[in-house]
């Protein structure tokens, strides 16, 4: 699934586009997401302005001035732009299930097979929002740091790598990511977090800075679905040190890199490389 690097890509890649713009028209086709599409957003966006584009660990938040649209990739989503000048050559697929039409022709259109992506608003306060009340800091910010994974880890028995996915510690960092950080910070994934020290939670936090900001450079990865928004792939799978590489010799030390079950995911790791 789309994962924050990918989330962000695809946000840096739409805002030049859709910040400043009004909205002219909204198309819903399938409203049977994850969670219904609101019947009355066709009336409610129309003349509204975007006035910026964050996110929130995985949401795309649209500020429209009144209210919030909250965007969710799910599984399989991607959003793609398109042009006035090229609509008629990207006529609506099965899978493109709502649209953003800008007043100058701009369509934003939401694609999802698996439909596990959301379309909502919200006209409060978004950190109150049942979505993200209780999420932790992101990855990016001085918040997430080594004291607060050693003070939030103390006594647990929770392995290091379901701790690093878990969204109330920290959002964003997804099965990949988790990895591939571990791995340059030469933990292993197995290991419970009331083991890990201070110093080491120092180095942990460092590389999952470094390894979300290398994808996001590289246009995040492309695994399954994902595509920016304008449907090119990403670039980070050919950088990983271990994910997807059962079998194959680590890319430092040449062990073969093992695969285990964590949490109903897959974790990659080098025995002799993370300890």
């Amino acid at each position: 699934m789309p994962e924050l690097p990918e989330v962000e890509v695809t946000r840096r890649g739409i805002t030049p586009y859709l910040v400043g713009q009004c909205i002219a028209g909204v198309v819903i086709r399938n409203p049977n997401l994850r969670w219904p599409i609101p019947a009355d957003l066709t009336k409610i966006l129309v003349g509204l302005k975007i006035h910026a584009i964050t996110r929130r660990a995985k949401y795309l938040l649209f500020n429209c001035g009144t209210g919030t649209l909250i965007l969710h990739l799910g599984m399989s989503g991607s959003l793609r732009l398109q042009f006035a000048t090229t609509q008629s050559s990207y006529l609506p697929q099965k899978h493109d299930h709502f649209d953003l039409i800008m007043g100058n022709g701009t369509i934003l259109r939401l694609r999802d097979p698996r439909r596990f992506g959301a379309v909502l608003w919200e006209t409060g306060e978004i950190a109150s929002h049942r979505l993200f009340v209780n999420l932790g800091p992101e990855p990016f910010t001085t918040a997430f740091n080594e004291d607060l994974l050693y003070k939030k880890t103390r006594g647990c028995r929770t392995s290091i790598k379901e701790m690093l996915m878990n969204n109330r510690i920290v959002v964003g960092v997804g099965n990949i990511y988790a990895n591939e950080a571990l791995f340059r910070a030469g933990i292993n994934p197995k290991i419970a977090v009331g083991r890990v020290g201070i110093n080491r939670y120092g180095k942990l936090t460092q590389e999952v800075k470094e390894v979300l900001r290398l994808a996001i450079e590289t246009g995040g990865s492309s695994l399954r679905d994902f595509v920016d928004h304008n449907g090119n792939a990403g670039y980070f799978q050919q950088q990983y040190y271990v994910y997807g590489r059962t079998g194959q010799a680590c890319r430092k030390c040449e062990t073969t890199i093992k695969q285990i079950k964590q949490g109903q995911r897959s974790s990659f790791y080098c025995s002799k490389c993370q300890r």
